[in-house]
């Protein structure tokens, strides 16, 4: 068992998860607050899958928890993308998200390649 604290991967997740805690400022309105749910339940999803699979046995248990980050960017980035196009999401803080999740996204790509090797 490796700790999952010291992952830089982790580390960006776990960073995002808290700038994505901003969020709900721009999703007060009742139309917003199942986006607003809906992106925190994402955000929260991408570490946490990451300290489950580091806290498992072998490395094909890892990917696979890995993997189910990588879908958590995926939906959190589409959710992202959805506040913006309804005007619920500010331009600048979907940017800013945006680049966070491509970041989060390109560094657990590196560490799946690594550990499915």
């Amino acid at each position: 068992m490796q700790d999952y604290r010291k992952l830089r991967v982790w580390q960006k997740a776990h960073q995002l998860a808290i700038n994505a805690y901003a969020l709900p400022a721009y999703l007060q309105e009742p139309k917003g607050w199942a986006l607003r749910d809906q992106i925190l339940k994402a955000a929260i999803s991408i570490p946490s899958n990451i300290e489950e699979g580091a806290g498992r046995g072998s490395d094909p248990d890892f990917a696979r928890f890995l993997w189910y980050s990588m879908g958590s960017c995926n939906e959190f980035e589409s959710d992202l993308i959805l506040g913006g196009d309804v005007k619920l999401i500010p331009g600048d803080v979907l940017t800013r998200l945006g680049n966070e999740v491509s970041e989060v996204r390109q560094v657990l790509t590196r560490l799946i390649q690594t550990v499915e090797l």
